[in-house]
């Protein structure tokens, strides 16, 4: 089917802005600034393919990352990260609509905090503000991203596109056919493996996609698979809230919470649940994760440790921070940093500073930022307020070169 003249020009409009969304945490990485050297070259040979159907995603880097858990990543050329935006901003406002508010995961306005305080609501609203008995069943499915089955998945978005039509602003087929692409491309095929085969050992065979079955697996690291992550999970989330009428229920991903005033009846839910993931979703809960206790217990969830009248950061959370603190003290004693490492060095402590500054952690990020971080780093950076960020001192710019 040939789009016309003004869908044409739409879709261009588009790319270029899925190009922009693409860019924004990746214009220093080599793959995006060699496609940002030809722009408007790669821009528009990208929507010829579009147009003419031809599009075939290129290959992807693959490798292993120990933080927050070790986990098999592949990353798809920036190319290809720009049709995944595409895709983004097309269906996920349509989706957004569908899903429960306590699904949190690639959601604007949402996220991890949103999750933690929903949970905290939660528990506090069925204790009735701790004065009664009620507990918390905490579930995970085993080897998530690479259990998904790509054929339900597929009749699951396609099905939610045919009813929602008159909600679509854009192509609907061209749209099909970019998802098909996207989703049944085989990442491991002629994949470039960045690292070494050691790097895998100890990942648990359910957490890798070269031990995936036949068309099952999404690759960790694709903004589309994180959309997909939840479109999956969706009649699930519906299922849980309408058939066992429980209100005080949040999902984040594969991690998903149950609150409820009777244990017996948590307990019953189980074998049910279990029983509706396996039929529907193809899904295994995971045996070794199954977590059922009195809220005074408290709850790890998202990084974070609940217990009446008080959230923690939880102890893996600092143990990463000190040793990302650790790894740029070595940095720095080394060499003077360049500017690439210093970006690498705002990024990474900052990031966990974001983390922690919505906790009761004040001692703790004093602790380690004071007493823990080479001083020779306050040469150049300094803390503002109750140490929530780290930033750079005036008298140098963006484009620094330590040296």
């Amino acid at each position: 089917m040939q789009l016309t003249f003004q869908n044409k020009e739409k879709l261009l409009t588009n790319l270029f802005q899925a190009y922009f969304d693409a860019r924004k945490n990746k214009r220093n990485t080599i793959n995006a600034l060699a496609f940002e050297k030809h722009l408007e070259t790669n821009i528009f040979k990208l929507y010829d393919e579009i147009v003419n159907y031809n599009y075939i995603p290129k290959r992807s880097i693959c490798f292993i990352v120990n933080k927050p858990v070790k986990r098999e990543i592949f990353a798809a050329d920036f190319r290809d990260r720009v049709v995944h935006h595409l895709i983004y901003n097309y269906i996920s406002p349509i989706f957004d609509k569908t899903f429960i508010n306590d699904s949190y995961s690639c959601r604007i306005g949402k996220g991890t905090h949103y999750g933690i305080k929903r949970i905290d609501h939660f528990i506090r609203s069925c204790s009735q503000n701790y004065s009664k008995n009620c507990f918390i069943l905490k579930l995970d499915i085993k080897g998530y991203f690479m259990a998904m089955n790509k054929n339900i998945l597929k009749q699951k978005i396609f099905k939610t596109l045919k009813e929602k039509k008159h909600l679509i602003d854009f192509d609907l087929q061209l749209t099909q056919y970019l998802i098909k692409q996207t989703l049944f491309a085989n990442p491991i095929e002629n994949c470039i493996i960045k690292g070494h085969k050691s790097d895998w050992k100890d990942l648990p065979k359910d957490k890798s996609l070269f031990s995936a079955k036949p068309n099952c697996g999404l690759p960790i690291g694709n903004l589309t698979s994180q959309l997909f992550g939840n479109i999956y999970m969706n009649d699930f989330d519906h299922f849980v809230k309408k058939e066992y009428n429980i209100k005080n229920y949040g999902r984040y991903v594969d991690d998903f919470i149950l609150i409820h005033k009777s244990k017996d009846y948590l307990k019953s839910l189980i074998k049910k649940l279990s029983t509706f993931l396996l039929k529907s979703l193809k899904l295994v809960l995971h045996p070794k994760k199954i977590y059922l206790q009195h809220y005074s217990k408290g709850v790890k969830y998202l990084g974070a440790v609940i217990k009446p009248h008080r959230i923690y950061i939880s102890n893996r959370t600092k143990g990463n921070f000190y040793k990302a603190i650790t790894k740029q003290n070595q940095l720095i004693q080394d060499k003077c940093p360049s500017h690439d490492d210093f970006i690498n060095f705002m990024s990474s402590i900052n990031s966990y500073l974001g983390i922690m500054k919505h906790y009761k952690t004040f001692k703790i990020r004093k602790d380690f930022i004071s007493n823990h971080l080479y001083r020779r780093w306050w040469e150049y950076v300094f803390y503002t307020g109750r140490i929530n960020t780290i930033s750079l001192k005036s008298k140098y710019d963006i484009k620094h070169k330590f040296i």
